[in-house]
């Protein structure tokens, strides 16, 4: 089967978006990065509130109680709000909580000059550590090293040139990339682990795709013979006819004629079609292909395998379309298969119901089934073939749990007479 390359720029643009969801992007530098689930979204808010507030009090504390010789009250008051307070917007906006913070650190370092041991409160260190913590979480790689580099300079920078020792500073820068590495690496795993989500969500979607459209070539291959059957009637009647019925006007002949050739045309050009379709070991597949009057067969043939098949027919039995009879055939085909498989040695009744206007097949099983690995990729392509024939012929599948045990339901409608 061939690949199907239109899938490749989705894939592409998907993937790119699980960088741009967990990570900000140059379409959105300062989205949120909080949990979508509001259970895990909420307690982190909360977190975050209490540790603002906690903070941000602190800092104020130590100011007025410690520095308050320096500044004024008002002032002590604004500038510990602005070192402990972006906090609360770490999570939400990391780029601007930083900006904030380092501004009102580097403002702290000018105003607090002088100072014995460090021109900051403890607190609003704290506090700081927690932002740098969230911009390495959810900034790309090149811009927690930029904000990193930015607090050297900018910070610690100017808190050495007026006079903190630098042995101290030391100490905080490296406090500061520690939490700007771990973040990075926390933001990191949360990428990758999304990007294989994204990837198994894609792989899962591919195999789907392949499915019908394997059961497509498969239907088409099945329905070759009952074409070529229909078209090798018409053209052997048109060239029997003028043999047939002595005497015909020329005309009749000629039409006979004509009916005969575009015949054996379109014969000609739908085993040509067809042929793409089939592969290397099929190419010399030429059985009759089976209906519901080999039924008895396949449950023979269930029951050999372990399962208890029981068969029911209502209504008056009545000739179906070629289609309908090899797709009916072929879900109870595959049911039998899945009960086999996941479900061995279970009762299983096949009802087939000869109704007015459709076909009604159920397959009901009352064993419990065995978990599909979903890692396989393959627990779903025989439900998809079954989905795509019946839809093929205007009718509706439903298949799932029905009890302790699987059902599944097929309605497939009569084709209007011609």
């Amino acid at each position: 089967m061939e690949p199907d390359h239109r899938a490749q720029p989705e894939r592409v643009h998907v993937l790119r978006g699980v960088r741009a969801a967990v990570l900000p992007g140059p379409h959105d530098p300062e989205g949120s990065r909080l949990p979508s689930r509001w259970w895990l979204r909420i307690p982190i808010l909360v977190l975050l509130g209490g540790l603002a507030i906690g903070f941000t009090g602190g800092s104020i504390a130590i100011q007025l109680n410690v520095f308050h010789q320096h500044l004024p009250e008002l002032a002590a008051i604004v500038l510990a709000t602005a070192q402990s307070a972006p906090v609360l917007l770490a999570a939400y906006r990391p780029m601007t909580a930083w900006r904030v913070s380092a501004a009102g650190f580097v403002a702290g370092a000018i105003l607090m000059a002088g100072t014995d041991f460090s021109p900051w409160p403890v607190t609003s260190m704290l506090a700081f550590t927690v932002v740098l913590f969230f911009v390495g979480t959810s900034s790309e790689r090149e811009t927690a090293v930029g904000a990193g580099a930015a607090t050297l300079v900018g910070p610690l920078g100017v808190a050495t040139v007026v006079g903190m020792a630098s042995w101290f500073a030391l100490i905080l820068a490296a406090v500061a990339a520690t939490a700007l590495v771990f973040g990075n690496a926390v933001g990191e795993r949360r990428a990758v682990e999304a990007q294989l989500r994204v990837q198994e969500e894609l792989r899962d979607r591919d195999l789907a795709r392949q499915a019908i459209l394997e059961e497509r070539a498969r239907i088409a291959r099945e329905l070759h013979d009952v074409v070529a059957h229909h078209m090798s009637v018409i053209a052997l009647q048109a060239e029997a006819a003028p043999f047939k019925i002595p005497e015909l006007p020329p005309a009749a002949v000629e039409t006979f004629g004509l009916v005969r050739d575009a015949a054996r045309d379109a014969l000609t050009e739908t085993r040509r079609v067809v042929g793409l379709l089939r592969s290397e070991d099929e190419g010399v597949e030429r059985a009759p292909q089976p209906g519901l009057d080999r039924l008895d067969d396949l449950a023979a043939g269930a029951r050999r395998s372990g399962l208890d098949v029981d068969v029911v027919v209502t209504g008056v039995p009545r000739p179906l379309d070629a289609g309908v009879d090899l797709s009916a055939f072929r879900i109870v085909q595959e049911s039998l298969s899945n009960a086999i498989r996941y479900a061995p040695g279970t009762t299983v009744r096949i009802e087939v119901a000869y109704n007015a206007d459709a076909l009604a097949v159920t397959i009901t099983d009352d064993g419990a089934r065995t978990p599909v690995p979903t890692a396989s990729g393959g627990g779903n392509r025989g439900l998809v073939g079954m989905h795509e024939r019946a839809t093929m012929l205007g009718g509706t599948l439903t298949a799932g749990p029905h009890g302790e045990g699987w059902t599944v339901q097929a309605r497939l409608p009569y084709p209007a007479p011609a």
